[in-house]
């Protein structure tokens, strides 16, 4: 049995499978976009590009998602970053 499942036992593919960390949609597509903007464009692309090409190919059920995931690592990103200088302004090192 298991403290997250109980009253269900786990199989080998249960055990197996739970420290595989999964993909959002949203990460699917913007591997996916990167491949192929790194196929077509040898010559370099722009990194916004690769997030509109996965936006774009993301079904429209899963774009609000999608946006509330950009937007949320947007924030821990900024975030970050403030700590960082924060830290850095109280003489710490970056």
């Amino acid at each position: 049995m298991s403290d997250l499942t109980p009253g269900f036992p786990l199989d080998d593919f249960d055990r197996i499978t739970s420290q595989v960390r999964m993909l959002s949609p949203l990460e699917t597509m913007f591997r996916a976009a990167e491949e192929t903007l790194l196929a077509t464009r040898p010559e370099g692309f722009e990194v916004e590009e690769i997030g509109r090409l996965a936006l774009k190919r993301l079904p429209e059920c899963e774009q609000e998602q999608a946006l509330d995931e950009l937007l949320y690592t947007y924030w821990e990103a900024h975030a970050a970053d403030r700590e960082m200088w924060a830290r850095h302004d109280a003489g710490g090192s970056l």
